[in-house]
């Protein structure tokens, strides 16, 4: 595999970086805002590039693997995400890409493109996590419609959301994989509740829904009844793959560095000089290094038209393990000035900021990185994919 940038490729990487700096220019930042996102998504769109990573035949720029990996390093370096759209755009089009209809593509790809509807994942239950086969959401065909009563948790963005996707059971199957129906949810049909769980830095970013007799149109089902656990496995191969966090590990371990080399102590010396936490730096970016290879192996054979697999499991595993690492170390070298932004820490965060600008920044990292042990499947769950169906055990 050669990873040597061709001509072609170094122009590509020029305009991605002209096309940011048009967008953004310095010293503005991207802050994550509703507005600074629909700035984002109209220049990529300017440029037929909003669709990354959507085929060419559903309106796809056809990139190149060398032109994807340009894309995704060169907007996370500037802080910028790779899409905008959230799960819809990365998660539920590849599902319509294969398993819709063409009525149903024609429905939501274009809404899901201009960011007009967003999306959630209805698939985590209470008790139904890492079994998520178990499962109890259930969805009685009445007619021409779905009726689903029962309850979905860790619910990302769902206060936000105007659609879901959702896995429901149909019909209790010997084996519970087959009674599993793929559904998309009108947030705002009647009988959708959504109940707010505060994560430990403070944010709003989960939640619980509970559905009370919610009815959804037969048209709304996505592929064949009972066939849903097969559509949510490639979404989850999908979903995994893009968790692996090496571009945001790397930013952070070059941040990392900065922040480190400038703590001295008293006798001048700076973190990077202390051999022990030099080597575990090490260590880590050896393991960065490493994933950053087998996240480019991946690249190249889904581009050329092979599914992730199991591979997937192996990238969100170790992905997790290491941005968390990274977050980890940013706490060391904060040290005492890490405590303000704690939250069993009482009262108000002092104003002005103690410490280094960028504690608060990632101390807010830090905290937000525990998820990726969970989210996408747990690391548990990880590990039994990859020894079963890539150790053979």
């Amino acid at each position: 595999m050669d990873l040597e940038l061709s001509p072609d490729d170094l122009c590509f990487r020029d305009d991605v970086r002209a096309l940011i700096s048009a967008t953004f220019p310095p010293p503005e930042r991207f802050d994550g805002s509703r507005a600074h996102e629909d700035r984002w998504r109209q220049a990529m769109a300017a440029k037929g590039w909003a669709a990354n990573k959507w085929p060419v035949e559903f309106g796809g720029p056809g990139w190149t693997p060398a032109q994807a990996f340009v894309w995704e390093r060169e907007t996370t370096a500037a802080g910028l995400p790779p899409q905008v759209g959230g799960m819809g755009m990365g998660m539920l089009a590849p599902i319509l890409f294969a398993y819709g209809t063409p009525e149903q593509q024609a429905r939501f790809l274009p809404a899901i493109l201009e960011d007009r509807e967003r999306w959630c994942q209805g698939y985590s239950e209470p008790g139904s996590g890492s079994d998520l086969a178990s499962l109890r959401t259930r969805a009685v065909r009445d007619g021409d419609a779905y009726v689903v009563n029962g309850e979905k948790i860790w619910t990302s963005g769902a206060h936000t959301a105007d659609w879901m996707f959702c896995l429901t059971r149909t019909s209790d199957e010997a084996r519970p994989q087959a009674g599993i129906t793929f559904l998309l949810i009108d947030m705002r049909a009647p009988g959708v509740a959504v109940h707010p769980i505060i994560s430990i830095d403070g944010r709003h970013a989960f939640n619980r829904v509970t559905f009370d007799n919610v009815r959804t149109p037969l048209e709304n089902r996505i592929g064949e009844e009972g066939r849903g656990w097969t559509y949510a496995k490639g979404l989850l191969t999908h979903e995994r793959t893009g968790q692996a966090f090496v571009s945001l590990s790397l930013e952070l371990l070059a941040g990392l560095k900065e922040a480190a080399a400038a703590l001295a102590g008293p006798d001048g010396a700076s973190l990077l000089d202390d051999p022990s936490f030099a080597a575990r730096l090490a260590l880590a970016e050896m393991e960065l290094k490493a994933l950053e290879m087998t996240e480019l192996r991946t690249l190249w054979q889904v581009q050329a038209g092979s599914a992730p697999g199991a591979q997937s499991s192996i990238l969100k595993l170790k992905g997790a393990e290491i941005v968390q690492r990274m977050t980890e170390f940013f706490v060391e070298c904060a040290g005492p000035y890490a405590a303000p932004w704690f939250p069993e820490v009482a009262g108000p965060a002092p104003v002005p900021p103690v410490g280094p600008p960028w504690v608060r920044r990632e101390l807010a990292r830090y905290f937000e990185g525990r998820a990726a042990s969970i989210a996408g499947g747990t690391d548990e769950i990880q590990r039994n994919i990859i020894a079963k169906h890539v150790l053979h055990l």
